[in-house]
């Protein structure tokens, strides 16, 4: 099965939860029509979208949590694109853009609307310690910087463009 977008999400005002669109412009900063409600710790040319996996949100809703696609302010849901298998400084190529893999998302408090345990769900030590073997490798999401602008949609394929050892 090939890696696909399910859903591209943005929330006008910033925070958690994103809505989703329809297609979106992925630009340097960011999708368009998606504010950062806080520009300090997120946002950026770095961190411009927010890529998360439809499975890690399934695992979570079968341990009780309320999550939905976009729940976690992930701007972009996927199926298919196994997080243990990604690192940092991978490119992919999603619909007419092109990101590059910059950084594990570290949860923040705004997730605790979900209960207080879930950033334990998806972020561990190890995680922050830069160790994909790490059980929690790639649940909170993977910040990318935007290499070339393009629009997104759900069902866009994504293809990793280099792939690191």
């Amino acid at each position: 099965m090939s890696a696909c977008v399910t859903h591209v999400n943005v929330s006008p005002a910033g925070g958690v939860p994103k809505r989703p669109v329809a297609s979106a412009r992925i630009t340097p900063l960011g999708i368009e029509g998606d504010a950062c409600a806080h520009p300090n710790i997120h946002g950026g040319p770095r961190k411009a979208v927010l890529l998360l996996a439809s499975e890690t949100i399934e695992a979570l809703r079968e341990r009780g949590y309320p999550v939905f696609p976009g729940a976690l302010g992930e701007n972009l849901t996927t199926r298919g694109l196994e997080p243990k298998e990604l690192r940092i400084g991978q490119q992919l190529r999603i619909g007419e853009a092109l990101l590059e893999l910059t950084a594990v998302r570290r949860p923040c408090a705004a997730l605790d609307v979900y209960g207080p345990a879930i950033k334990d769900e998806i972020f561990d030590e190890r995680v922050k310690a830069g160790d994909p073997s790490s059980a929690r490798w790639g649940w909170s999401g993977f910040y990318a910087s935007v290499l070339r602008p393009g629009v997104v949609r759900p069902g866009d394929i994504i293809a990793v463009e280099i792939t690191l050892a």
